[in-house]
């Protein structure tokens, strides 16, 4: 009985700390995207921001990037989309700017296929509503954690889940997050196709302190285009 507890705990951190390989992802292999295809020769990243819109970070965010020429995906939280964050939303279509669907919650996992599916369904109508135009048709899990369900769910809507490269991540180590340290690391680590994921805002803090993240864009994206790299977006 004890193994099969330790399976199914194992299992469910493989799931959660993403992008570690795991068999579920390949089972559906059309709709996990943990890396980006690219031509040969074709040097480019995708940077990928989550949990905002954040209205203390992201203009600031928008600007780092506005400033070097370079495109992102958002990954934002339906519920963080507020009469006061629209605007926002609206600006990163704008300026050329991917918007796709993130989430604060864990249990999306265990959801139902159909309800899975209308509830992100409403959250593609909302942002439809502010940019006019429909979001990029990709999904990104809280914390990776995904299941058969989800990815059955996301056929429904015909999108892709969308995760990040190993080690191509803001988390610090159970250390403090500094630009410099993380900038270090994403340099050693990057590769053509690589997802990069960085936070604009927080999954409950909706105007959590994100300088570091601004700070990290704008010593990351010059030192990429020094190496050759372009910016793409995930549904470009």
């Amino acid at each position: 009985m004890l193994w099969l507890l330790l399976i199914g705990l194992g299992a469910t951190v493989l799931a959660h700390t993403a992008p570690f390989p795991f068999v579920l992802d390949y089972g559906f292999r059309s709709r996990a995207v943990w890396k980006m295809p690219t031509q040969p020769g074709d040097k480019v990243v995708y940077l990928t921001f989550d949990d905002g819109p954040n209205p203390a970070a992201t203009p600031a965010l928008l600007d780092a990037l506005r400033d070097n020429d370079a495109r992102a995906t958002f990954f934002v939280i339906d519920s963080h989309i507020t009469e006061q964050t629209a605007p926002i939303v609206a600006r990163m279509v704008a300026e050329g700017h991917d918007v796709a669907l993130h989430s604060n919650e864990r249990s999306l996992m265990f959801r139902t296929p159909e309800a899975l599916a209308e509830q992100l369904g409403q959250a593609a109508q909302h942002i439809e509503q502010i940019t006019g135009q429909p979001p990029c048709a990709a999904f990104r899990p809280h914390g990776g954690l995904r299941g058969g369900s989800m990815f059955r769910g996301l056929g429904r809507l015909g999108y892709r889940l969308v995760g990040w490269s190993w080690n191509l991540w803001d988390w610090n180590w159970f250390r403090r997050p500094r630009a410099e340290t993380i900038v270090s690391r994403l340099l050693e680590n990057i590769d053509s196709g690589e997802i990069v994921v960085l936070h604009d805002g927080d999954d409950k803090q909706r105007r959590a302190d994100r300088r570091y993240a601004v700070e990290t864009v704008r010593q990351l994206v010059p030192a990429l285009a020094e190496r050759g790299f372009r910016f793409g977006t995930i549904c470009e």
